[in-house]
């Protein structure tokens, strides 16, 4: 007697009553002579119609353990067999339709066959749907990537249809965003926030990334309104907060040059944010304030300015550099000035130079928004809101999958210390003057 193990998928949790299954004695026999035009068809048709038969066994084997051999007299039977009943299970990506054998309690009801209940289930058509749609696959051309199982079950097989395929992704893509939006912060150690915006179909969804401690890169929500406006972040950073999302100690906020992002982080996190401005974004607007010559000049100047290890001194090269600015064009002056001291926020916190590079820019949420973008490049009708969100959160998580941690990560406990350190200095000013005020 021999025990056959199922195979389960890595990323799937094992439920009881597949660890059940498992565990069942099973011998499969297997007449060749039923296999012949499986055979002929390939071997992935030979494979599937083997399994075919070895489910059989599975739900006959199950069946007998619960209600006794089939044809013997059991007095103290609870159960009797009562013949079979349609089904299907999964078998190639498609559903294949199965005569399930039945017995019924004397009491009343049927008895569940667990093995028929671990291969008929749906997740796993939901699960291919989604990871075929995310790669590229149209879903009017599912079938025929679809595995083969032989002429005599295809010709039976259904659920690889266009609308059945668009209906598993929307119920898959729905419940991978309500998970994103629901996922439990207070776990995380969190050392930097990231937030963006990103616009589908005049639809602006703002999405946050968050750095834990150990520079693993974990996406965490999405908020969605006509623009990237101070109210959409505020509200999507205080759904954060009520998700466990600590930064009483503390919290570095990477942003992009959006005034919104920034009044909605100052508004929420109020003194415990420290933020850093993008510097890329900053040199891309300012080339867009330029000629091309001067620009490339330009840029060059103000990137080693902002790359100086010497705080300080890159901060009196980029004023210099506005000041050159001024006469002839006094936009991109005015542009560069604007929130310049922010630019160098972790230089004057003294983080090593690989991780300040890493988070001096918002290269990291900016990679994960471009998942998004290019899972859904072959989308061309948004019919609404809600669809765009599923797409947005399915990239998301599509990214995470991929992520590796940030560059220069051994250093994040610096950054952190540096961080608490100029939060607790921002605390203590503002008690004494809160003490001076009233013994005046």
């Amino acid at each position: 007697m021999t025990k056959r193990k199922l195979p389960v998928a890595p990323a799937r949790k094992r439920d009881a009553e597949t660890e059940r299954l498992a565990e069942m004695p099973l011998r499969a026999t297997i007449d060749a002579n039923e296999l012949t035009a499986a055979i002929r068809d390939g071997l992935m048709a030979f494979c599937c119609s083997a399994g075919l038969l070895v489910v059989r066994e599975m739900m006959e084997a199950e069946l007998t353990e619960k209600v006794g051999p089939k044809g013997r007299h059991d007095p103290g039977r609870e159960a009797e067999r009562n013949g079979t009943a349609p089904g299907s299970v999964v078998l190639g990506g498609r559903k294949v339709p199965v005569r399930r054998p039945r017995a019924v309690k004397r009491e009343g009801g049927e008895i569940a066959l667990d093995s028929y209940g671990v291969f008929s289930t749906a997740d796993l058509l939901s699960e291919l749907a989604t990871e075929r749609m995310l790669a590229g696959v149209a879903t009017r051309r599912h079938g025929l990537v679809s595995e083969p199982i032989g002429e005599d079950l295809e010709a039976d097989a259904f659920g690889d249809s266009r609308s059945s395929v668009s209906r598993r992704f929307v119920q898959a893509t729905r419940a991978k965003v309500d998970e994103l939006l629901h996922r439990d912060l207070s776990g995380l150690e969190v050392a930097a926030l990231m937030v963006d915006g990103i616009v589908f179909h005049d639809c602006c969804v703002v999405v946050a990334l968050v750095i834990t401690t150990d520079g693993t890169k974990v996406p965490v929500g999405l908020w969605d309104g006509d623009t990237e406006n101070t109210v959409v972040v505020r509200d999507l950073l205080a759904d954060l907060v009520a998700r466990g999302l600590r930064f009483e100690q503390g919290i570095l906020c990477v942003l992009d040059g959006g005034k919104a992002l920034s009044a909605g982080v100052k508004r929420v996190f109020g003194k415990h944010a420290v933020v850093q401005r993008c510097v890329l974004h900053k040199r891309r607007n300012l080339d867009d304030y330029l000629p091309k010559d001067l620009a490339k000049v330009t840029d060059r100047k103000i990137a080693k300015a902002f790359n100086d290890e010497d705080a300080a001194r890159g901060l009196r090269v980029a004023r210099g550099i506005a000041t050159s600015l001024e006469a002839d064009h006094p936009s991109a002056a005015g542009s560069l000035r604007e929130g310049l001291e922010e630019m160098f926020t972790l230089r004057r916190l003294g983080v090593p130079d690989l991780l300040c590079r890493s988070l001096s820019s918002t290269n990291c949420i900016e990679s994960m928004i471009s998942v998004s973008q290019d899972l859904s490049r072959r989308v061309k009708h948004w019919r609404d809101t809600t669809m765009v969100r599923r797409w947005v959160g399915a990239g998301m998580l599509e990214a995470e999958r991929s992520f590796r941690r940030v560059k220069g990560c051994k250093d994040v406990d610096i950054l952190v210390k540096a961080v608490r350190a100029e939060v607790a200095k921002r605390v203590a000013a503002d008690e004494a003057e809160e003490l001076d005020r009233a013994v005046a």
